[in-house]
């Protein structure tokens, strides 16, 4: 039952939950210090995470199914590359694809009650929202193959999550919510752009088309690493121009630091795919590593640890800024 248990949390990719959850704790304290109903704003968290795990879990279920099909295809030789961590416990026989499709399809029935519930409280606004969240989980895994999956992950993670939640509590619409997500989203953007850094070569044996692997090497495809990661820190800029937040935001420049050095580890993961990034005191939590570490899937989960923790270090300096600018 543990080991099963295990591999649903292992297929469900939880250990990306905290960039749902950083990004759901600053509108959640933006919108509570705007009178918002605390309790809505929980149980909307809630819905969001069955959501995201639910889109992991579909992405994995369609990458395996585009997978097998390919002649040349062999799981043996697959299973091989310990770097390719994705779709193993399907190929390993851990789990089976009406299983995968069963815990998808658990996630999404939990995600939807959640939503009726708040939509019966909420009123009519929470349907748009869910609606075009249900989109993005159901059809994130075909967006993720003609170039779309950056587009996908920041209007959910952007106007979808900081509008809906702000709705749910306020039962109102907000244009200065949508550019509070700006940093947020952009530094979620990252998170799934390394992600597909890293699968430069996979994803084009497998015929999937990423702006990554639109350049003709990694090193060069992280020109649009650096473009993100400048935008996220240079966004706040305009919550003060704007008047939205006040100088406390530019407290998310102390993560400055873990940017450059994910931008330093990316760049010599593209040099070489073995490298293991030295082991600093900021990268923590890194969970999980006894067993990464015999699966010989350090150089990819090193890195892709480092990013999740850029986004919970940001997310939480920057709620903590959103509480001191308001109060």
């Amino acid at each position: 039952m543990i080991v099963k248990l295990n591999t649903i949390l292992e297929s469900s990719r939880i250990y990306s939950l905290p960039m749902t959850i950083m990004s759901w704790l600053v509108v959640f304290t933006y919108s509570y210090l705007n009178s918002g109903n605390k309790l809505y704003g929980i149980i909307a968290l809630f819905g969001i995470c069955f959501a995201h795990l639910a889109t992991n879990v579909l992405d994995d279920y369609f990458d395996y199914k585009c997978l097998i099909k390919q002649v040349n295809f062999d799981k043996k030789e697959y299973l091989k590359n310990t770097q390719k961590t994705k779709c193993r416990y399907i190929l390993s026989g851990s789990m089976t694809e009406l299983e995968l499709l069963e815990v998808a399809a658990s996630y999404l029935l939990i995600a939807s009650l959640i939503g009726l519930f708040l939509f019966i409280k909420c009123g009519m606004g929470v349907l748009y929202f869910a609606l075009a969240g249900g989109i993005m989980s159901v059809l994130y895994a075909f967006f993720s193959r003609i170039m779309l999956s950056e587009i996908a992950v920041g209007l959910t993670y952007g106007p979808l999550l900081f509008g809906g939640v702000y709705y749910v509590m306020t039962k109102t619409y907000s244009w200065e919510v949508m550019l509070l997500a700006v940093p947020t989203m952009f530094i979620t953007i990252v998170l799934l752009y390394i992600h597909t850094v890293m699968d430069f070569d996979f994803d084009i044996n497998e015929g999937k088309k990423t702006i990554a692997n639109f350049f003709n090497s990694q090193l060069e495809s992280l020109i649009v690493l650096k473009i993100f990661l400048i935008i996220a820190y240079v966004s706040p800029v305009f919550l003060c121009i704007f008047d939205i937040l006040d100088w406390q935001v530019f407290l998310v420049w102390l993560t400055l630091p873990l940017a450059a050095d994910l931008y330093d580890s990316l760049k010599n993961y593209s040099i070489n795919s073995d490298s293991i990034p030295e082991h600093k005191w900021f990268h923590f939590p890194m969970e999980n590593m006894a067993n990464i570490k015999k699966m010989g899937a350090e150089p990819f989960m090193i890195r892709m640890y480092q990013s999740r923790n850029l986004m919970i270090y940001f997310g939480l300096i920057y709620t903590v800024s959103v509480i001191i600018g308001m109060n």
